[in-house]
Parts: C-alpha cells; sequence; structure tokens
C-alpha cells in the first residue's frame, strides 16, 4: 500500500515561475548552469547549483552547499519563494511535441521506499547519492521531485479531469519548449480521493534513485537525531512527482564507443557474424523494434540482428543487455560500462544525426542506436527486484527544478 499526503509547498510567486524554474541540476554541468543563469537573478540554478557564482571552487565543498542554503534564504526572504498554507496536491503537466503527460505531486513516504513498495531498477553512485544527501540536507528542503509512475486505472482519469477543468496557477513554456503547467488541488474530497487513488498501487521510480536516496538518508539520520519522532515529520517523506505509465514515453539511450579494439571495419563486422549475429548494411538509422539495432560504422549504417535464441529474464533480455554482453565486451572490450572511458552514452533526443556527428568528426568510431526500453521492462523488471543496466532509460520531458519545494522541518 502506497503512502502519499499533501504538503504545503515552498514555491515561486506567479510572475516569476518561469523565471525561477530551471532543469534538473543532473542535467546541465557547471557551465552550462552558469552560462543559462547569468542574466537571470531569479534563475533556480542559483540555489541549485550555486558554484555558478563562486568562481574556482569544488563543488563539493560544504561551501558550495552553505552558499546553496543562503541562496535559498533570500529567495524566502524576497519572496520570491512564498510557502503555501494548508497542505495541498497538484497536478503537474508537461507538453512536449504535442504529447502531455500529467502527474500528482506528492510526498511519499520514505517507509515506502526502505519497505520496496517503492520499486527501483537502477543503482546509485556513491559520489552521487553522497553529493545529493549533503545538498538536500544542507538546504533543508527538496528541491526538485523524483519521477514515480504506477499502473493507470479507470479511476484516475475522472479524478484528473475535475481538476484538469480548473485555472492552473503556472503555464509557460520553457526555453525548451517544454509547456509546463501547474494546478493546485484545494477540494479536500479531491484530495481524499488522490490518495485513495494511490493508495493501493505499487509506485516505481522512472528517473531519479539518487534523488531519492538521497531523501531517504536524510530522513533516516534524522530519525536517528530526533529519537521520539512521531513519523508526521516533513522529513520522513520525499517530494515525488507521480505519473500514469499510459501517459509516458522512454526514448531510446543510445552507445557510443571510441575505437573499434584493435580491429578494422571488415574485422570487426566477421566478429559480429561470428558471434551469431546478421549485420546487412540497409540506412536505416533506427530499429524498428526490439532484439535489433542500428549500427553506424564507417560512415554506414547497418542493421544488426541477434539469430540465438534470446533468454525471457527481464535483465538478461533487454536490448541494451543483449549489446552488453554480446558486442560491448566480448568484441569492444567495454567491461564496466560505468566506469569504462571508451563508452559513452548519447539520449534519445538528441536524434541520430549527433551520432553521426561525433563519429564522422572522429571522437567515436561506432555508434549503436537502440529501440527504446518499454515501460513494460521497466516495470518488469522493477516487479523482479532486479536492475538494469546502467543508461537503459531516458525520460522526456524533463520535470523542473523549483516550481514546488518540500521544506523537511
Amino acid at each position: 500500500m502506497a503512502h502519499i499526503k499533501p504538503f504545503k509547498a515552498l514555491r515561486p510567486k506567479v510572475q516569476l515561475a518561469e523565471k525561477v524554474a530551471e532543469l534538473p541540476y543532473d542535467v546541465v554541468n557547471s557551465e552550462e548552469a552558469r552560462e543559462i543563469a547569468k542574466d537571470n537573478k531569479y534563475s533556480f540554478f542559483h540555489v541549485s547549483k550555486p558554484e555558478i557564482d563562486m568562481g574556482n571552487v569544488d563543488v563539493y565543498s560544504q561551501a558550495v552547499y552553505d552558499a546553496g542554503r543562503k541562496k535559498l534564504e533570500s529567495f524566502i526572504s524576497e519572496e520570491i519563494l512564498i510557502q503555501e498554507e494548508n497542505p495541498r496536491y497538484y497536478l503537474y503537466t508537461l507538453t512536449m511535441d504535442g504529447r502531455s503527460q500529467t502527474g500528482i505531486v506528492a510526498c511519499v513516504s520514505i517507509d515506502d521506499y526502505i519497505e520496496n513498495k517503492v520499486k527501483k531498477h537502477e543503482l546509485t553512485r556513491e559520489d552521487k547519492e553522497l553529493d545529493r544527501t549533503r545538498h538536500l540536507d544542507t538546504l533543508n528542503a527538496q528541491t526538485g521531485p523524483v519521477f514515480l509512475l504506477f499502473k493507470d486505472n479507470d479511476k484516475r482519469k475522472t479524478i484528473f479531469e475535475k481538476v484538469l477543468s480548473t485555472q492552473p496557477v503556472y503555464d509557460f513554456v520553457a526555453i525548451d519548449n517544454v509547456k509546463h503547467t501547474v494546478r493546485i488541488v484545494e477540494d479536500e474530497n479531491l484530495i481524499k480521493e488522490i490518495t485513495q487513488l494511490i493508495a493501493p498501487e505499487t509506485l516505481y521510480i522512472a528517473d531519479g534513485h539518487h534523488r531519492a536516496a538521497s531523501a531517504i538518508n536524510v530522513g533516516v539520520r534524522r530519525r536517528k537525531e530526533n529519537a521520539n519522532y512521531t513519523g508526521e515529520e516533513e522529513f520522513n517523506s520525499f517530494l515525488a512527482v507521480i505519473f500514469p505509465h499510459s501517459e509516458l514515453k522512454i526514448l531510446d539511450y543510445n552507445r557510443v564507443v571510441k575505437d573499434l579494439n584493435g580491429l578494422n571495419v571488415e574485422s570487426f563486422i566477421e566478429e559480429l557474424k561470428s558471434k551469431n549475429f546478421t549485420v546487412e548494411k540497409t540506412g536505416k538509422k533506427k530499429p524498428d523494434g526490439t532484439k535489433e539495432f542500428s549500427m553506424y560504422l564507417d560512415k554506414n549504417w547497418y542493421t544488426v540482428k541477434p539469430n540465438f535464441e534470446i533468454t525471457k529474464d527481464p535483465v538478461a533480455g533487454l536490448d541494451v543487455r543483449i549489446l552488453q554482453d554480446n558486442i560491448l565486451t566480448p568484441i569492444l572490450g567495454i567491461g564496466d560500462p560505468r566506469k569504462d572511458k571508451r563508452i559513452d552514452f548519447v539520449g534519445g533526443i538528441r536524434g541520430t544525426d549527433e551520432l553521426e556527428r561525433i563519429t564522422d568528426n572522429g571522437e567515436y568510431a561506432i555508434a549503436f542506436s537502440m529501440y527504446p526500453t518499454t515501460l513494460e521492462q521497466l516495470i518488469d523488471v522493477s516487479d523482479a527486484d532486479k536492475i538494469m543496466p546502467p543508461k537503459s532509460t531516458w525520460f522526456e520531458p524533463k520535470l523542473r527544478d523549483g516550481l514546488l519545494l518540500h521544506l523537511l522541518d
């Protein structure tokens, strides 16, 4: 049973929302954030990536986290951000390329995460988890939500329609042409209906494993520091947007490798064939379905298909794992894709033109265009309590940081 609750969001003044809201902290680097925020004093990057205002500094130093806390406090004192008077749910709609998805912004119990009622499919990196834990603890706020999903049901549409008929508090198109629309659920009966809607559901992390893990770290630590905690304190929950799975779309997450591991083009193709793959020069830049890869090599597009039986194991049967186990590791010598510097990953939002560009200019020798992991595969892996290979899923559009914050006390 999922335990969610409304919360008193800290959020921008209506007229400042578009200026405050920014992409998640982990999809841009410091230089990119500095460039975006340089002429915008309201940009949330001044809070989420405070090093942009500090010159040459170790981004993991306590001084950086303290600067983020100070900037957040100034946003509050200057009433750039204001706090809701009463606990509320919110509906957050993202629209990109004519497709919309609407989720519930709520607080989710950290116990549901600890007890595996919130299902994961990805390992976290210790350094990233520690960074976000320190950032969250110092700011005393969750500044961006975890992206969750649940299996859609018949009741959801009726409840959402009631809220979607109300006037939004925020409605703007960001610089990347994604429209962000937020509505407040103020009706107490609707709040109860939303709680009951989610209660019987299993929740799955779509994106934001490090955010979730860091929120749990802070919550558990504060429980230890407050022996008489009741469970009602804000640190007992984490901020999330919960979407019905039927409205979501996973994009491809493609692979590029710097060299052919000592092989030339002809010998590499022969190695593929020796591993029981068919290789055909088709010019096709994207695969038609699962169990097929489009490969860009020497300025040509090939279609590569396995001729061997594919396991029904939910992880081993994933395209990304088939590629890793049968091509990347044995032929190209890529061992641990999390650590190997010869491989990189390109989100599908950047298109196959980007794969061609970085291969043609010599940065990489070969590119693999993947068929997207399906939502059903993500759910199957999560239900089996297994872990996907790194960079298996790419979700678009991205939620914005700074629109709805959750204070931890």
